[in-house]
């Protein structure tokens, strides 16, 4: 089966979700090359997939008929090629699902079948869909599913009522919409001068950023749950924390607390503008399993299956350079277009930040390497 892409333009999409990108092609400060963390949870979450996709998906029910496409979204799938190790292996354990009915069905309208599959790969307007299905030869190998790509923010409506079948989203959903404004104006309780994260910072500023995941998430879910048909499956890997744990004084806090003291160097040294320092802040949010699991129920339109905390990667010590070139992968894109182009250098950022990681022996102790992943398996009620 060839592969055919269809690019879908969202009305939903607005100026502040578009910013948020990781860096394209596939040069060596590529999110392509620089988030092999992010393929070992979804390794990680690979045999829960497969188990309970076993489990729960019902292939009886009249939109799981094989004589309809089954459609999957891998919403947040940036450029490659995790996405494709994902989705193949969601594929393959439906395959299984469907010749296993097969063998014991006595629905006469089932016909043996396993059904074709179309993949909808989704991120932000600005992500290199162009390197995303490039590297991957898709359009010239032999894949066993069409593909599509869908540009735009997942947390607006992306899809028609019911049309997706299973969707899935992996370390993407800590991301924001937005920043919430009131941490970026100086007249505002929440005004977070001085710290790029709420980690650390004054109660009003967490609330701040708690209020707009809380915000995100529910929209999130509301939107994919008129998306997905009856018994519809997501999976989810979201970053978080223990719940009890505080998130400055792990790892990800000293990483946060390091990259702050990189744009006060740079600030001091008169290289980028002292507002634009106090007014930048990451779009992260990292929610503790009690209100993960709180905020989907609050929402109300999906079972809860599983939520489980998976097997932490690559954990050993780590090497400051990988350190570095992940985040400058992930958030490079977004450090430019706060400061300019012309202001930053991303290259003398990211030396400096290179050389304060070496020197921050917390990174490398274990009693600090306190985040989480979860995985997440909803079925749509």
């Amino acid at each position: 089966m060839s592969g055919h892409i269809y690019i879908q333009i969202d009305t939903y999409m607005d100026e502040a979700s578009c910013k948020y990108h990781m860096i394209g092609g596939d040069g060596p400060n590529s999110y392509a090359h620089n988030s092999v963390y992010q393929k070992e949870l979804i390794v990680s979450a690979e045999d829960l997939t497969n188990q309970l996709i076993n489990s729960h998906l019902d292939t009886n029910k009249p939109p799981f008929d094989p004589r309809n496409t089954f459609r999957i979204a891998d919403l947040g799938c940036s450029v490659g090629p995790n996405t494709f190790f994902a989705v193949e292996n969601i594929i393959k354990s439906i395959e299984k699902k469907y010749k296993k009915s097969n063998q014991t069905t006595q629905n006469p309208n089932n016909n043996h079948q396993t059904p074709e599959f179309q993949v909808f790969f989704n991120d932000l307007i600005n992500n290199d869909f162009n390197t995303l299905f490039k590297n991957n030869n898709l359009l010239t190998s032999k894949k066993s599913y069409f593909i599509a790509g869908v540009p735009g923010s997942f947390h607006s409506r992306l899809f028609p009522k019911e049309s997706i079948h299973f969707a899935h989203c992996s370390t993407a959903l800590h991301w924001l919409s937005r920043i919430p404004e009131e941490v970026r104006g100086s007249g505002s309780m929440a005004w977070n001068k001085g710290r790029v994260h709420y980690f650390g910072a004054r109660e009003e500023v967490k609330e701040a950023y708690s209020v707009r995941y809380k915000k995100d998430m529910d929209d999130f879910l509301s939107f994919r749950a008129r998306e997905l048909v009856d018994g519809g499956l997501m999976v989810m890997v979201v970053l978080g924390f223990p719940d009890g744990v505080v998130a400055s004084e792990s790892s990800m806090g000293v990483a946060f607390g390091v990259l702050g003291s990189c744009f006060e160097e740079l600030a001091k040294m008169g290289k980028i503008s002292r507002e634009k320092v106090d007014s930048f802040n990451l779009p992260f949010y990292y929610p503790s399993p009690l209100e993960l699991k709180a905020l989907i129920e609050a929402n109300g339109m999906f079972d809860i299956v599983r939520i489980a905390k998976l097997a932490a990667p690559m954990r050993v010590k780590p090497d400051p350079q990988i350190v570095t070139a992940h985040l400058r992968a992930v958030i490079g894109e977004l450090i430019e277009e706060h400061f300019g182009r012309d202001e930053i250098s991303i290259d003398e950022l990211f030396k400096l930040h290179l050389q304060k990681v070496t020197n921050s022996p917390e990174l490398f102790d274990e009693k600090y390497w306190k985040e989480t992943n979860y995985f997440v398996f909803l079925k749509r009620k």
